[in-house]
């Protein structure tokens, strides 16, 4: 029959583990108690001979269903990639004889550990399916990017320049954004000496000169439906006319707005129009043309200037901006040296500053730049603007501890930048979901002011791209960075954070992979990061649905919208395969072809559980498979011990642990539960973003099940594991050991 399954097991005795394991005895459990069909010892299975060994039972014999016991999951990926059968892998070397001391003492425990991880893997392998992949798009290469600045532009071109069609949308009449009206850069290139040439024009030419690049001004998006691969995206124009577009992936570079300083009375930004923003000075060197920079109230050559840094920047008052724009200096710099070359050595410019930051390549250069070419750099800070026929800029000197005063024709403010991204659609969802109309109230009026929609997403979970902190756009900022909580959507440029047009341009270029690599991963039906490549999706059953919603609520991707019948309805493209879903259904219908409740709550079942008088304890970890299990990994490397009670099952992430498994666990008579995620809240370093934070509210409520069990609650921990945690990882293992022995074995065992 087709659809037989037909299971393989497969020993590897290298690396030292046929010399500190007893490898006949691990073929005898794959066979007899893990029920495989064939099992085979080979010296070194990741070789070429070992390799063609498994390749020949699958192609001869039939094999479906193959279990590897060998090194860590996480080696010998590419050896064994074996995608046209379901695989688990049992963890022989990191897991076992690299963890425990080789003495003979420990022969019997180590035995153990390696005897239940292949009870563990034949009991996963038996539970998969081969994923089959999505059939949902075929591949589409045209690339949508969102805003025509520096950013989008460079986006454009880099997607262009590999082959794939663009189509740039800008809400205005011109391509540019802020640069357009820059009359010079931050310089790039050694010797940081002098501001260059934007580029703008070359890059507005090269644009229009590109087939692959076509552009549509004056326009806004006012629907984005579908997933990766097949994204329809509707476009309407100023003058009503629409567009439909099919697309693969989507680049938001819609860059920012400038802090308003107008609500700061002491700098009288309103009253004065000599005294100006930063980005308003460049207009002023820009119309200049090469002559002098003039006063924007009577047209007179500038002799002084001012410039007055961290304007409602880095604060905690409100209507405030509490980050730092960190290029500000920079930009002050190269604004001073415009003076300097157009009004003459002798125009006198003053920086104020509390805290000079002149960060990136140029740095420290174009600062001692600046400064032998006599800008003046003053630290103090400035408490009052008084408008006049002159400006007097009054400040406190903070060198010499006094009040003092300078007089200026003009006074030019650095203002921040302020993500242009829509609105919070976490902040929609729930204003949708609550039922308390004081909270309905305060989430209305926060939306009310909120900017509007700029991708107009037809997501059930809002529709913008969700933001982290102060209106910017989320990204994993270590691992990840570009990309967003909506798959295939991808940010880049200053609406992730405050940036110069190099650092644009850089994260341009990046998205503009990452959005080609979405777009090909979902004509193959495959996963985007951080499982790559991975063919599962999720799947229910329908008739034990019970219509709850946390799956949709829950998912950190918007992957899961719900249909008529107020069913979930999945969106395979959409989805990064975390299992997040799948941990928060709380009748068990969730599953994917190689990862199900049945797959993890098998292995910690097939556990060999001692007898209460053996006085051997079992103790669970789940460990996230992208930070807590490669410190493990790691940790074994550098010969760590490990406490031979532990049994560790790799989870994709903690999100999508179900209690089921907690519960089940400790009717097995597992005698304490370690859980490793990754670290969550502001500055989360979760690869599906919100996994941690969700699990460690789910588990906050598994103190009610040990109390109703009778049980202690330091049986079951919690933790935020780094990958760098390679000390750490094993020490809080090593430390449940130490809390069982104290409270004692789990009286499930008696």
């Amino acid at each position: 029959m087709a659809d037989e399954k037909k299971f393989a097991g497969y020993i590897c005795t290298g690396c030292g583990i046929g010399d500190r394991l007893d490898a006949s005895q691990l073929e005898m459990i794959a066979t007899r108690e893990g029920k495989m069909q064939s099992c085979k010892q080979h010296e070194m299975l990741c070789s070429a001979e070992g390799v063609q060994m498994i390749r020949d039972d699958i192609a001869d014999v039939g094999a479906t269903h193959i279990m590897i016991a060998a090194c860590s999951r996480r080696a010998k990926v590419e050896a064994f990639n074996f995608t046209d059968v379901a695989m688990s892998r049992a963890n022989l070397r990191e897991g076992v004889i690299w963890v425990r001391p080789d003495a003979p003492e420990h022969q019997e425990t180590t035995q153990e550990m390696a005897d239940d991880y292949i009870r563990m893997a034949c009991a996963e392998v038996k539970y998969m399916t081969k994923p089959s992949g999505s059939s949902e798009q075929q591949l589409n290469r045209n690339i949508l990017v969102v805003g025509g600045g520096i950013t989008g532009m460079t986006a454009a071109i880099e997607a262009a320049t590999a082959g794939y069609p663009v189509h740039l949308v800008e809400k205005t009449g011109a391509l540019g954004g802020h640069a357009a009206n820059y009359y010079k850069s931050i310089p790039t290139r050694s010797p940081y000496a002098d501001p260059q040439d934007t580029g703008v024009e070359k890059m507005i030419a090269d644009i229009e000169a590109n087939d692959l690049i076509t552009v549509y001004l004056n326009s806004s998006i006012t629907k984005t439906d579908g997933a990766p691969g097949r994204f329809s995206v509707d476009l309407a124009t100023e003058s009503g006319s629409t567009t439909n577009l099919s697309i693969g992936a989507i680049i938001q570079a819609t860059g920012f707005n400038l802090y308003d300083p107008s609500n700061l009375s002491q700098f009288n930004y309103a009253n004065s129009a000599d005294i100006i923003t930063n980005e308003e000075m460049e207009k002023l060197a820009k119309e200049a043309n090469g002559g002098p920079i003039k006063r924007p109230s009577d047209g007179k050559p500038v002799t002084a200037v001012a410039f007055v840094q961290n304007v409602g920047q880095n604060s905690k008052a409100d209507g405030q901006l509490p980050y730092h724009n960190g290029i500000g200096d920079l930009i002050a710099i190269k604004q001073a040296l415009y003076l300097k070359e157009l009004n003459g050595d002798d125009c006198d410019t003053t920086i104020f500053f509390d805290n000079l930051r002149t960060p990136g390549a140029a740095g420290e250069d174009f600062y001692r730049s600046g400064q032998q070419k006599m800008v003046t750099f003053t630290k103090g800070n400035v408490g009052e603007v008084v408008p006049g026929s002159t400006l007097e800029v009054k400040f406190k000197d903070l060198i010499l501890n006094e009040d003092t005063s300078m007089q200026a024709d003009l006074v030019v403010l650095d203002v921040g930048m302020v993500p242009n991204t829509g609105p919070d659609p976490y902040a929609q969802l729930a204003y949708e979901e609550t039922e308390d109309e004081v909270e309905k109230a305060k989430l209305k009026a926060e939306l009310d002011v909120a900017p509007p929609s700029i991708l107009n997403l037809d997501y059930r979970q809002g529709t913008d791209l969700p933001h982290l902190r102060y209106g910017f756009t989320d990204s994993h900022f270590i691992c990840f960075p570009y990309e967003t909580r909506r798959t295939g959507i991808y940010a880049a440029g200053p609406q992730r954070r405050p940036m110069d047009m190099r650092q644009a341009a850089d994260d341009a270029a990046g998205a503009a992979m990452k959005a080609i690599q979405a777009a090909e991963n979902a004509g193959q039906g495959r996963a985007a990061h951080p499982r790559v490549g991975d063919l599962s999706y999720p799947s229910f059953r329908k008739e034990g649905c019970t219509q709850c919603k946390r799956c949709t609520v829950e998912c950190p991707f918007g992957a899961i919208n719900e249909d008529e019948q107020k069913y979930p309805q999945f969106n395979e493209a959409r989805c990064r395969r975390c299992g997040t879903c799948m941990g928060a259904c709380p009748v068990r219908v969730i599953s994917f072809e190689n990862y199900s409740i049945d797959t993890v709550g098998q292995q910690l079942k097939n556990v060999d559980m001692p007898e209460e008088f053996d006085e051997k304890p079992r103790i669970l970890v789940l460990a996230c498979e992208n930070d807590a299990y490669p410190a493990l990994d790691q940790a074994s490397m550098n010969g760590t011990e490990i406490n031979p009670w532990a049994r560790i099952i790799p989870v994709r992430c903690l999100g999508s642990v179900s209690l089921s498994w907690i519960t089940d666990a400790l009717n097995s008579g597992y005698d304490g539960i370690v859980l490793m995620g990754c670290q969550k809240g502001d500055d989360y370093q979760c690869h599906f973003v919100r996994g941690s934070a969700i699990a460690h509210e789910r588990m906050s409520k598994v103190g009610d099940t040990l109390q109703s069990l009778n049980l202690e609650p330091e049986r079951v921990e919690v933790y935020e594991v780094a990958i760098t945690d390679v000390t750490r990882a094993p020490k809080l293992i090593n430390d449940m050991a130490e809390t069982v022995e104290r409270i004692g074995l789990s009286p499930f065992k008696f």
